[in-house]
């Protein structure tokens, strides 16, 4: 049992986050007064002081009611450039607690102190107020507490980002379309999808009521200028292909083909893609498409609930190859049960053989909504060393394969503390995947589950206006989320 007492300031989900990093294993309890500690197991003591001249956080760590370490952090020396006393209060009871924790957790935190989702945006920052790289690496490196790989990858990523996202542009949005079917589920996916079996009646409403909302958002953005399209899900190719192609449709006729800079679809898994959706897709000039095998190996696809085996993967690659796809992205994930370091080597060895111009790279997140979370005693995963070397060689496989890092976001309960990382040959990256990660660009989401989020650059603040995640009530209830929108896009 670890106990958590803090004094002098609130306590925070981020502070929460990185005390659960280092003890994953072990229930945390916080605790309001010191009378509650039993004496027993460690006592995570963190307190904000403050005097005429200085402001200090320190942590204090007992076991079994002995002092073991302690740190403190005066505040005003920390140099983050963040311009803000309250977010300088943050990364320094951080890092005191960080320093206490790390000598005795067995714990690597690769990212440092850092717990969201995008590390880069605090990058991105750094570079608008021309702080030099050299600098910005050693901020990475000693405020926030990244390891130097990580700080090299995410600062690169974000230089190579910044042509896609600079100027900013109050009316420039994109279009997000969620297509929540697929065959069957997979073992590791906790997204609000539904199986085929028992949904296909709902198919051509669903489409309906998604170009309803499509039509929508057309109507309220107005003068505004769409940038990129993404069709994801779900499978967006579980679908029959004359209702996929309406939406596609659709899309072109309330926005312009000519105006769309990058049309996305995922086809995604390849028991869903047949010669007849690829034309579908062709012919509607959808020049981007992802074929996902997650691993190329044909236990663990069998294991993670795929029916189809590594060949039907190369195959319906060869297959796109035929038609003028201009993109196609496959996505891999490292960590699946029982795999190691041979076997994303065996994988990473036949999407080289493939050369596509996209590779995703996941980090599996063990989420609470997935059969996975409840079947972890079955399947035995890599620890943290091994999930690291087997990353490393996706990052020497990409670079084999002329493929940069371009993009990265984080999860929570990601193995290791690592990352997800998407690597593209050059003037190949994904827009859509830059504008959703960094958040400065309006995101419009149609269809169940999908997600809006509204960017008001004048006041770098996002506003978040989710659909509704069961699709009954997305179906019936459809026009009280397009009010949503309309109210919030037009203040």
């Amino acid at each position: 049992m670890v106990f958590v007492l803090i004094e002098g300031y609130e306590k925070s989900n981020e502070i929460r986050e990185l005390i659960r990093l280092f003890f994953k294993s072990e229930e945390t309890l916080f605790i309001e007064d010191i009378k509650e500690y039993p004496y027993n197991g460690y006592l995570l003591h963190s307190v904000l002081a403050r005097n005429d001249k200085d402001i200090y956080a320190t942590a204090y760590l007992y076991k079994d009611g002995h002092l073991i370490d302690k740190h403190s952090e005066n505040i005003l020396d920390l140099k983050t450039y963040r311009n803000s006393v309250k977010k300088d209060i943050n990364i320094g009871i951080k890092k005191s607690i960080f320093y206490c924790l790390i000598g005795i957790s067995g714990q690597k935190l690769p990212w440092g102190i850092l717990t969201g989702i995008r590390p880069i945006k605090i990058i991105h920052e750094l570079v608008d107020k021309s702080i030099e790289q050299k600098e910005i690496i050693r901020l990475l490196t000693t405020e926030y507490k990244l390891n130097i790989e990580k700080a090299k990858l995410a600062t690169d990523i974000c230089l190579r980002q910044r042509e896609h996202i600079y100027p900013l542009d109050k009316n420039r949005y994109s279009l997000y379309i969620s297509i929540p079917f697929c065959p069957t589920r997979c073992f590791y996916c906790s997204f609000p999808a539904l199986t085929l079996k028992g949904n296909l009646g709902y198919i051509e409403e669903y489409v309906d009521k998604l170009i309803f909302e499509i039509k929508a958002i057309r109507r309220i953005m107005g003068h505004k200028k769409i940038n990129t399209v993404y069709i994801g899900g779900g499978t967006p190719t579980a679908i029959p292909p004359k209702e996929l192609e309406k939406i596609i449709q659709e899309v072109y006729l309330s926005f312009g083909k000519e105006n769309i800079k990058e049309f996305t679809v995922e086809a995604g898994r390849p028991d869903t893609i047949t010669d007849e959706y690829l034309k579908v897709l062709d012919n509607n000039g959808i020049r981007r498409i992802s074929i996902n095998p997650q691993t190329m190996n044909d236990n663990t696809l069998k294991i993670i609930g795929r029916h189809h085996k590594a060949k039907d993967i190369i195959e319906v690659y060869w297959q796109a190859r035929n038609y003028s796809f201009e993109v196609i992205n496959m996505d891999l994930i490292v960590g699946l049960p029982g795999e190691g370091i041979d076997d994303i080597k065996y994988t990473l060895g036949e999407i080289k053989k493939l050369d596509p111009e996209n590779l995703t790279i996941h980090t599996l997140s063990i989420k609470r909504g997935s059969n996975f979370f409840n079947a972890l005693e079955k399947y035995p995963i890599k620890g943290q060393d091994t999930i690291e070397q087997m990353l490393n060689e996706t990052m020497n496989y990409a670079d084999e394969m002329g493929l940069k890092p371009y993009y990265l976001y984080r999860q929570k309960q990601i193995l290791g503390n690592f990352e997800n990382v998407g690597y593209a040959k050059p003037r190949k990256e994904c827009i859509y995947n830059i504008a959703m990660m960094e958040e400065k660009e309006t995101i419009l989401g149609a269809g169940m589950g999908a997600v809006s989020k509204v960017f008001f650059p004048d006041e770098n603040r996002l506003e978040r206006i989710p659909n509704f995640k069961d699709l009954k009530e997305y179906l019936e209830r459809v026009e009280e989320l397009i009010n949503k929108k309309e109210r919030i896009l037009r203040d």
